[in-house]
């Protein structure tokens, strides 16, 4: 808490930060706002009744920030530009044009957001039009004429990309990561709403029954911290060489290895396949045929958020993707080409595929411990609401994985700007 005091004195105390977080807290305001403009011809009050008897939407509504109960001109939230994103990221893996982009400087990185917000747009108008025929279904929505139809996908459309203009303001003026800070306040916007449901409860058994909760989130918070930070510090050993006219003396390193090395990731990647069952069994539980009547409600039923089929792919398929995206973001090979190609080695490991064999050991090893973490992270809400027999207060653990992940970056953006500033005093 004395570091944390510490460094916002030291916020407050610099001119230039002060700006930053002064036009990042606007941003933040102007968020929450449009959070809560609803779009026409939404029957709001039938809409929240919906979302009070249905766990898997009150679980979408935490993450959307508040955005989606009010189905706000922002419903759609990030998720369109963040799956665009990930694309992106594994199209770069596989395309060596766009990997040519990534080392491009300025003008790489421009031609990469340029490529995410045109997968974004498609993204956009596949899911306004998925919410809408889900919606229609349930009766908060009626048929809606072409143009009304159209003007319904042009403000989902225009809602999406306004949040992320918001996230590359405050990347660009603010402090951090402007999308991730906007989910954080999405997230943490939307807690007091699901602590002030659980205190109309109030009783001795809720009581208890939030102790434990708490107790149960600070061991989370500390665990998440710990892994987030955990790094497996492999040591490189650079021998004395001569290049040209000039003698590079013999130097140690060490090639850190997260043992998160993918994020939140593979759950975007995971809840994306896991909520289609829920979404398609909500959408066509109405429908006129009734074999598909029949088999949207089993998929309804089976597929809940607080099912043990539902948590037990979700389960699997985090584990999944996890190795999946560790091993196309980190590639064994190309690390130890680079080590030989400055003349360093392992030591007690040979150069080549020697090396290569080993760093895949190594990272298979520590993604094992990432990817079941991530996979207890991914099911926490289902556990949390197990132990604690509390269906209001459902804090997913993505989120808090979320939350403490974009403290803990925004932290340290803010203490590499006081360090730098600090350097810039000796220059002058």
């Amino acid at each position: 808490m004395k570091y944390i005091l510490e460094k916002l004195k030291l916020l407050l105390e610099d001119p230039q930060l002060k700006r930053k977080t002064i036009i990042s807290l606007f941003l933040f305001l102007c968020f929450r706002v449009f959070a809560f403009l609803p779009v026409p011809a939404i029957d709001l009050n039938r809409l929240r009744l919906i979302f009070s008897q249905n766990q898997f939407l009150s679980l979408l509504d935490i993450f959307s920030g508040g955005t989606l109960i009010n189905f706000s001109v922002m419903a759609l939230g990030l998720n369109p530009y963040i799956n665009a994103s990930i694309m992106i990221q594994l199209l770069t893996v596989l395309f060596p044009k766009l990997e040519q982009l990534t080392k491009e400087g300025e003008y790489g990185r421009y031609k990469i957001n340029q490529y995410t917000r045109f997968i974004t747009v498609p993204l956009t108008i596949l899911q306004a039009i998925g919410i809408y025929m889900l919606l229609r279904n349930q009766k908060v929505i009626g048929n809606l004429m072409p143009l009304e139809f159209f003007s319904f996908i042009v403000t989902m459309v225009a809602g999406t990309f306004i949040l992320v203009w918001f996230g590359e303001l405050i990347s660009e003026f603010g402090l951090g990561n402007g999308i991730s800070l906007l989910i954080f306040v999405g997230i943490v916007g939307r807690l007091p709403v699901i602590l002030g449901r659980t205190a109309v409860l109030v009783n001795r058994e809720v009581i208890i029954n939030t102790i434990i909760f708490l107790l149960l989130a600070v061991l989370v918070i500390a665990a998440v911290v710990f892994i987030n930070e955990a790094v497996r510090k492999i040591p490189v050993y650079y021998a004395k060489r001569i290049k040209g006219n000039r003698i590079y003396q013999g130097a140690t390193n060490f090639l850190p290895l997260k043992l998160n090395q993918a994020g939140v990731i593979p759950i975007i990647f995971a809840v994306s396949f896991v909520l289609m069952p829920q979404i398609l069994g909500n959408s066509l539980a109405s429908a006129k045929n009734t074999t598909i009547a029949t088999i949207a409600k089993f998929l309804a039923q089976a597929f809940n958020p607080s099912g043990f089929v539902y948590n037990g792919l979700y389960f699997v398929l985090v584990i999944g993707f996890t190795f999946f995206y560790t091993v196309i973001v980190f590639n064994p090979q190309k690390i130890s080409e680079e080590i030989q190609k400055h003349g360093g080695f392992i030591p007690g490991i040979r150069p080549g595929i020697a090396t290569k064999q080993y760093l895949e050991k190594v990272l298979y090893r520590i993604t094992s411990v990432g990817a079941v973490f991530l996979g207890l992270i991914a099911i926490m809400p289902a556990l949390m609401s197990t132990l604690t027999n509390m269906k209001n207060l459902v804090i997913g653990g993505t989120g808090i994985l979320i939350v403490v992940s974009v403290i803990l970056e925004t932290f340290k953006t803010i203490e590499a700007q006081l360090v730098m500033k600090n350097y810039d005093k000796f220059t002058k």
